[in-house]
């Protein structure tokens, strides 16, 4: 896939793998069931996680639209690591779209790790700001861009972070995403996704199968996301 304005959270969200393994090294494995919650807003960070299997969604609660899906991770994907810098509580909610497993490092765990391996900080430092670009991004989306814009914008955000080039332009979504959690990536009612989705599907610009998105032409859906 050509380079995009969406970057794909699961791999901008990943330590390089030999700081990965040192990292995790002693980690131990947390398993969570579908919709089970890691941690919510304002709790305490007492360390950070590693996505080994699964989906994740980062969350905060909005006060006339529901839920706001901030960032979508999958494996490879570091959790909770903006806690492990300023000792503040967590800023979002994370909970398990799907049947998730992931390695957990404790805040003195990290601490050790990074007074042997200082240069840990200058990686947790480059995916906090990787991710600050890509909450810019969002940011700009959801106050610019048309309800369709919103909706293209989060498919193609998915497509980046989980796409598969199945020819011909088209772009298969390897995740199952529904569309209450498209409405939350775009700060829309879930009623507004699905009109936009059944016009796209009329129009052959997007289907679905077994609750798998395809982008059937992803020139069409960016042409949608343009401001």
């Amino acid at each position: 896939m050509a380079e995009s304005k969406f970057p794909p959270e699961n791999i901008f969200s990943a330590l390089p793998p030999e700081i990965s393994r040192v990292l995790f090294a002693k980690a131990r494995i947390v398993s969570l069931a579908a919709d089970q919650i890691l941690f919510l807003a304002g709790d305490e960070g007492d360390g950070c996680y590693r996505v080994e299997e699964g989906l994740l969604k980062a969350s905060v609660a909005a006060a006339h639209s529901g839920e706001r899906i901030l960032a979508i991770f999958g494996p490879g994907a570091v959790v909770g690591e903006l806690s492990m810098i300023d000792r503040a509580p967590r800023s979002a909610s994370v909970s398990a779209l799907r049947e998730s497993k992931l390695r957990f490092v404790s805040r003195a765990d990290f601490e050790v790790v990074a007074q042997s391996t200082p240069e840990v900080y200058r990686h947790i430092t480059a995916v906090l700001a990787r991710r600050l670009r890509n909450t810019n991004a969002a940011l700009v989306a959801t106050n610019f861009l048309s309800v369709k814009g919103r909706v293209a914008y989060a498919l193609l955000s998915l497509a980046e972070g989980f796409g598969k080039d199945v020819g011909s332009g088209r772009i298969l979504i390897r995740q199952k995403v529904s569309q209450s959690d498209l409405a939350a990536m775009a700060g829309i009612a879930r009623e507004n996704v699905s009109r936009v989705l059944k016009d796209w599907t009329t129009r052959s610009l997007v289907s679905r199968l077994a609750g798998y998105y395809c982008l059937e032409s992803k020139t069409a859906i960016d042409r949608e996301a343009e401001l």
